[in-house]
């Protein structure tokens, strides 16, 4: 069993940056694809992007194509999460997920795989 905690979310402007961290509790995390999910209120959860168990690939929502990175560390156990050119419409409650399977790489996990969360908020 992975546990997962996500840390780094707060409230930023417009424009600004930020960098989500993931932590799990096991080395197994160097054995699994991991993604991020995140959900608005009022809103389903939205996959966001996933990268390979080795950092070789990395797959973008179109919504955060090209202000988003994917990052991991698998020495440390942790995924990242960089998010440049911050929109309103980014705010939501952002979660890691830990992929069962090395296929579809674009849904959204199952939700017995997600951490706890961590809240960005987009206002000026």
């Amino acid at each position: 069993q992975v546990q997962l905690v996500e840390s780094g979310g707060d409230v930023v402007q417009p424009g600004g940056s930020l960098r989500l961290s993931c932590t799990a509790s096991s080395v197994a995390f160097s054995y699994y694809d991991m993604s991020w999910v995140r959900q608005a209120p009022g809103k389903g959860p939205e996959w966001v992007s996933t990268i390979t168990f080795n950092g070789g690939r990395t797959y973008y929502a179109d919504s955060v194509r090209g202000r988003f990175t994917i990052s991991r560390d698998n020495y440390e156990n942790t995924l990242y999460l960089q998010m440049n050119n911050l929109r309103p419409d980014d705010s939501a409650l952002y979660y890691c997920a830990r992929r069962p399977e090395p296929r579809s790489r674009t849904t959204i996990p199952p939700r017995d795989y997600w951490g706890q969360g961590t809240q960005v908020t987009v206002s000026a």
